[in-house]
């Protein structure tokens, strides 16, 4: 038993996970690549009043402060719960230390690894958006302090010259602006990299959340159809104790019609699920909250326009929803639990027909020959049965002791 639990997962799954954090890197490497590139010039309107803002020098949330509130204090935070609150209750006293360890820097792991990739995805496709599109920030006039005297040399479209001689768009050519790292950032006002960034690392840190504590909508799974009134029933107890098939007298017409059935155990749909405590609620919306406070900065700061913000909100709830559940169960069925590792022989891709990355070969190639070793214990237990049971609830291992949870399972 001891040799089981002490088994590590093979070379080849470890490396496997290390060149996901490298490819993780690299996207976001790729993103701050793109920064020093030229975006783009959008000719502009040097009357536009919707790029004549000032420019704001002292921006409320500077790349550095975006920084510790998206990536920095999520990734605390991940840890933290991590650390303390994994495996939790469901764990039984005799649990092995090892395996408690083990599950608590599994989740360590995929949830740095969501992060991250929400992260890294969000800034690789905000920064090449913003190259393409090249669109002008609200200030950008005050950026580029346009020589109006020169207009006809820059001149793109002179149709507005017979109306106003500055009713035309010019090129960038026009501005007199020496400090080209303002000039250039003034381009790049869509989609705002704030908005995605934020809510690519903040609405990631709230579906964790969500997912740890249990906060989600009081969800009432499909059951087969049933005429059983007991289900809707006001009077049907909340468990699922066997009650007696034949009525009684001293039972009423509505007791003895719901007896009558032999499903004992039934659990009325009204009792199936119920609202978790508001503060928890509270607690998970607070990264909400903060991402939308930093989004509402760059319109105040005049950094972008509405659409901007929206545009990029929608990149970062996009980008955190997928990368939370690339690596997590869902929030409502999951029971805060990630997905565990792929199985070894799986681990750097599968054929067609295979399935799934997951198979009954577990995480190490020694652990059959772990088992083998082990042979059977004293209770008429295999080494594979006690295996399996380890980590588990009583409740779980009276249902079902033929899991493989105990093999594969980090």
């Amino acid at each position: 038993m001891r040799t089981i639990n002490s088994i590590l997962p093979s070379k080849r799954l470890a490396l496997s996970y290390i060149f996901d954090w490298i490819v993780i890197i690299a996207i976001a490497a790729v993103g701050a690549g793109w920064e020093y590139l030229t975006p783009y010039h959008r000719p502009f309107s040097p009357v536009d009043l919707s790029i004549s803002y000032p420019f704001e020098k002292n921006e409320t949330i500077p790349t550095w402060l975006l920084v510790v509130c998206s990536l920095i204090g999520p990734a605390a935070i991940i840890f933290v719960v991590c650390l303390i609150f994994v495996p939790g209750p469901t764990a039984s006293r005799g649990t092995p230390k090892s395996l408690i360890w083990r599950r608590k820097m599994w989740e360590w792991n995929t949830g740095w690894m969501g992060l991250a990739l929400s992260l890294a995805t969000a800034f690789m496709v905000t920064q090449g958006m913003k190259l393409l599109f090249g669109k002008p920030r609200p200030d950008f006039l005050s950026r580029c302090q346009p020589d109006l005297n020169r207009i006809s040399e820059f001149s793109v479209n002179p149709v507005g010259d017979d109306f106003n001689p500055l009713w035309v768009l010019v090129t960038s050519g026009i501005c007199q602006n020496n400090d080209d790292d303002i000039l250039q950032d003034g381009f790049k006002s869509f989609p705002s990299g704030h908005s995605s960034f934020s809510w690519a690392g903040l609405l990631y840190l709230t579906l964790f959340l969500a997912s740890k504590f249990a906060v989600a909508i009081p969800f009432l799974p499909p059951r087969p159809f049933s005429t059983n009134p007991a289900y809707t029933s006001a009077v049907t107890p909340s468990n699922l104790r066997s009650r007696n098939i034949l009525p009684t007298h001293n039972k009423s017409h509505t007791d003895s019609t719901m007896s009558s059935y032999v499903e004992d155990n039934v659990v009325p749909i009204r009792y199936q699920a119920a609202a978790p405590p508001v503060w928890c609620l509270v607690l998970v919306l607070v990264p909400i909250g903060s991402a939308i406070y930093i989004s509402s900065t760059r319109f105040t700061d005049f950094r972008h326009q509405g659409f901007d913000i929206l545009f990029g909100s929608f990149i970062g709830i996009t980008s955190s929803w997928f990368s939370f559940r690339w690596y997590h169960l869902p929030v409502t069925r999951g029971a805060g639990w990630s997905w565990g590792p792929r199985s070894y022989t799986r681990a750097w891709g599968i054929g067609v027909g295979v399935g799934s990355y997951v198979g009954t070969e577990g995480w190490s190639h020694r652990k059959e020959q772990a088992m083998n070793n082990n042979g059977n214990t004293g209770n008429g237990t295999t080494g594979t049965d006690e295996l399996e049971l380890v980590g588990m609830t009583e409740s779980e291992r009276n249902v079902d002791q033929s899991r493989v949870e105990g093999v594969h399972a980090i």
